[in-house]
């Protein structure tokens, strides 16, 4: 049976992808420092070690205890504003884990790697839709970080022969369509749950930021994928990558939805207006962001199944509106259950 290594499966996009890699058979080791993953994330059947992918003596005990077949790596500071405040925190650990990580699994002769990258390292794109040709500028020492972890990773794969693959996503949102796995940030910055938070009295008015752009409302537009689709992506990169080259995609729905679509599709699931205040501008926001996937959908065959923007946000409100206090709520209830 494969067995594979998850950094940061504790977080969103990492136990989405736990799950799916459970589902399908797949054994799986965790490594989670917690600091913004969530025990109560990591599924039974999953190994948990929680540790710092820093420290390189665990790092090495974890890749003498198990044998992988791959390792995919999300663990990674991930917040563009914090970046700019302290950069060279991003870069040190960004960079210089994702090396460390691919350093033991080239010693423990593991072939495969899958990075989650960002559209951040586009920074402002000159053409919508994005394709993977797109001039790479990034704009915060965040997009910069994933860029140079990239680069890092050509070079390996040239002289080591580590395969790897990075997924460039866009607006990962949603959350499992079974209730098992949401979204829990703290802080909370992504549109769908602020704004699903706002309508459940669980967080401040949803703050609005411009609405004079050249769009079709004058508010920013987005690409929004759903959590469950983009772990599906990392299954088939990750089974690509047997027999296939090194690759790098972007991973989107292909289409837009703007700030105020995405109230009104949050106000329809959640039966009620959500509050919000406008407000200018943020500086550097562009008016457009639209991932092409045409490439992981020719080299992949993979292809949204929860694209539609009501899919989205519905499993988002229903995680929440399950559990008001996130993981918090779960492992409350869990707990009592028991006792």
């Amino acid at each position: 049976m494969p067995r594979y290594l998850v950094t940061g499966g504790a977080g969103y996009v990492g136990s989405h992808v736990v799950l799916a890699l459970l589902e399908r058979g797949d054994e799986v080791v965790v490594i989670d420092d917690l600091r913004q993953g969530h025990r109560a994330a990591v599924l039974p059947g999953a190994e948990l070690v929680v540790g710092d992918l820093a420290d390189r003596r665990m790092l090495r005990e974890v890749m003498a205890g198990w044998r992988f077949d791959g390792v995919l790596h999300f663990a990674a500071m991930s917040l563009v504003a914090e970046s700019m405040r302290e950069p060279i925190r991003y870069l040190a650990e960004n960079v210089g884990n994702t090396l460390a990580l691919a350093e033991e699994a080239v010693k423990a002769e593991v072939t495969r790697f899958v990075l989650s990258s960002t559209a951040a390292l586009f920074g402002k794109p000159e053409n919508i839709p994005v394709s993977e040709e797109e001039r790479k500028d990034p704009v915060s020492p965040y997009g910069e970080s994933k860029l140079m972890a990239e680069r890092a990773l050509d070079w390996i794969d040239r002289i080591h022969g580590l395969r790897s693959a990075s997924l460039r996503y866009f607006n990962a949102a949603g959350a499992d369509p079974g209730g098992r796995l949401g979204e829990d940030h703290s802080p909370e910055t992504h549109l769908i749950p602020t704004a699903v938070n706002a309508a459940l009295n669980l967080g401040p008015p949803l703050a609005i930021y411009g609405t004079d752009y050249d769009t079709p409302d004058g508010t920013a537009i987005r690409d929004y994928v759903h959590v469950t689709d983009l772990a599906d992506a990392h299954l088939r990169v990750l089974d690509r990558l047997k027999e296939g080259a090194s690759c790098r995609y972007n991973v989107g729905s292909g289409t837009g939805a703007s700030v105020l679509e995405v109230v009104a599709a949050v106000e329809r699931a959640a039966g009620r207006p959500v509050p919000r205040v406008l407000g200018p501008r943020r500086p550097g926001d562009p008016a457009i962001l639209v991932a092409s996937n045409e490439r992981i959908r020719r080299e992949t065959g993979w292809a949204p199944r929860l694209g539609a923007l009501d899919d989205i946000v519905s499993t988002a409100y229903a995680w929440r509106a399950r559990n008001p206090g996130g993981y918090r709520s779960m492992a409350e209830l869990t707990s009592s259950s028991v006792a």
